[in-house]
């Protein structure tokens, strides 16, 4: 199980940390994760699948950067795209739970949000992220803002879609 350096708050543990926590819980259950990623565009899968041995828990990303793939790849409505928009609580919802509805999974992570440096709107500026996780004990979401550029609103996305997943798997581990 990997150790948490005690120099760092849960914050600022690196993005691997999480992944090799996340990894030992689904290894515990006999679970597999699979991803739906928009903003991130397979960030997340990438650092998963670059842990060796990832096979045994991972099972699919599916990266749905466009409204049309959030629809035809994870079964999101298009009208609920067209009413609350792709950046929404209920898009990332969906997502979530498209992606076990798509695969052999369990457990789903997904990302919805605007990493900039445009695209960005008073109501939903840059930084905006909405994320999702799906397990055995429901749909959790929550909508994050990142500060910094692109890359580092995508960093903070794929490092806090582990952080919070990690926590959701702790409670529901036997």
């Amino acid at each position: 199980m990997n150790q948490v350096p005690e120099s760092l708050s849960n914050s600022e543990l690196p993005t691997q940390h999480w992944r090799g926590l996340a990894a030992d819980l689904l290894l515990k259950q006999g679970w597999k994760l699979a991803t739906a990623e928009s903003c991130t565009g397979g960030l997340i899968a990438a650092i998963c699948t670059d842990l060796a041995g990832s096979s045994d828990w991972f099972e699919r990303g599916f990266v749905t950067y466009s409204n049309a793939a959030k629809t035809e790849l994870l079964g999101v409505d298009a009208a609920l795209i067209a009413r609350d928009g792709a950046v929404s609580e209920s898009v990332v919802r969906a997502m979530a739970e498209g992606a076990l509805a798509h695969s052999l999974a369990q457990v789903a992570v997904a990302v919805t949000g605007v990493a900039g440096p445009t695209g960005g709107s008073a109501a939903k500026p840059v930084g905006t992220v909405w994320l999702g996780w799906a397990t055995p004990a429901g749909v959790v979401s929550e909508l994050r803002r990142f500060p910094g550029d692109r890359a580092q609103v995508r960093e903070a996305t794929v490092r806090h879609a582990l952080r919070r997943l990690v926590g959701l798997l702790q409670t529901q581990v036997a």
